[in-house]
C-alpha cells in the first residue's frame, strides 16, 4: 500500500472497523459489569432459569467474547501505526506485500498468506 491514496483508503477503512470493534468491546463490557452485578447479588449461582446459563457461564462467554474483540481492536491500532510509517500492506516476516484481497479479508494482517501459514 505504498501510494498515498491507498493509504488513505486503508486508513479510513481500519478506523470504521476500529470504531466498530470499540464499540462491541465497550458493549461487552458493559455486559460483563452487568453479569457481574447479577452474580454478586445471587449468592447462590444455582438461582437461575433451568433453561438457561449460569451466571459462570455467562461471565465465561461474554468473557471469551471480550477477549477476542479487545484482541482485534488492539490489532487494529497495531495496523493504523503501520499505515502511518508506511508499512501497511507489506509482511512483517518476508517483506513482500500482503495480497489486497487477504487484507480485504482480514484488514489487520500482518503476515502475507505463506507466512500465515508458516506461523500457524
Amino acid at each position: 500500500m505504498s501510494n498515498e491514496h491507498g493509504e488513505h483508503g486503508a486508513a479510513d477503512a481500519l478506523a470504521r472497523r476500529r470504531a466498530e470493534a470499540a464499540a462491541r468491546v465497550e458493549q461487552l463490557r458493559h455486559e460483563l459489569r452487568a453479569v457481574q452485578s447479577a452474580r454478586s447479588n445471587n449468592s447462590d449461582d444455582d438461582e437461575h432459569d433451568p433453561e438457561g446459563a449460569t451466571m459462570s457461564q455467562a461471565w465465561s462467554q461474554v468473557s471469551g467474547v471480550l477477549d477476542s474483540a479487545v484482541r482485534e481492536l488492539d490489532e487494529l491500532d497495531t495496523a493504523l501505526e503501520r499505515v502511518a510509517t508506511g508499512d501497511y500492506g507489506i509482511c512483517r516476516r518476508c517483506g513482500r506485500a500482503i495480497d489486497p484481497a487477504r487484507l480485504d479479508a482480514r484488514p489487520a494482517a500482518a503476515l502475507c498468506i505463506d507466512c500465515a501459514r508458516l506461523a500457524g
